[in-house]
């Protein structure tokens, strides 16, 4: 009997730790000004990327948000359709997604979106998917 109630302790356990990891807090710092993204989990840097935020006349947002919705193989209504592959929207129209324009990654290029390489926005967005996007923060600094 005993065995069966430390097995049975020992498995709640691995549950429950489980959990904890699964609504870790996921962070994506954005900064403007060294066109980079760099992303925590618990406050432990685990990810640090190029990025390429809103070029002229495009301005990024400032501020700090929850990560509203994602989408797997995002088309822009506003640009002509453009790719957004791994789009995970965070105020109104404003996203981080894939580009496929890798080049310009580094420099301000895009609409306003927050751009990565695809494998990275892959990543980012398995993330923000796998803890939750409640449990997801994004936060752009000049």
């Amino acid at each position: 009997m005993r065995t069966l109630l430390a097995t049975a302790v020992a498995f709640l356990l691995v549950l429950f730790q489980t959990e904890a990891v699964l609504a870790a807090n996921l962070t994506a710092e954005v900064s403007l000004s060294s066109q980079t993204m760099v992303v925590s989990q618990n406050g432990i840097v685990k990810h640090r990327w190029r990025v390429s935020t809103g070029r002229k006349g495009f301005g990024t947002p400032t501020g700090n948000w929850k990560a509203k919705w994602a989408s797997r193989n995002h088309r822009s209504r506003k640009y002509d359709n453009a790719p957004m592959p791994y789009a995970i929207f965070f105020n109104g129209g404003y996203a981080v997604h894939a580009t496929f324009d890798t080049k310009r990654l580094g420099r301000p290029a895009s609409h306003g979106c927050v751009r990565l390489s695809p494998n990275n926005a892959a990543t980012f967005y398995q993330l923000a998917n796998t803890h939750g996007l409640a449990n997801t923060r994004i936060v752009i600094t000049r």
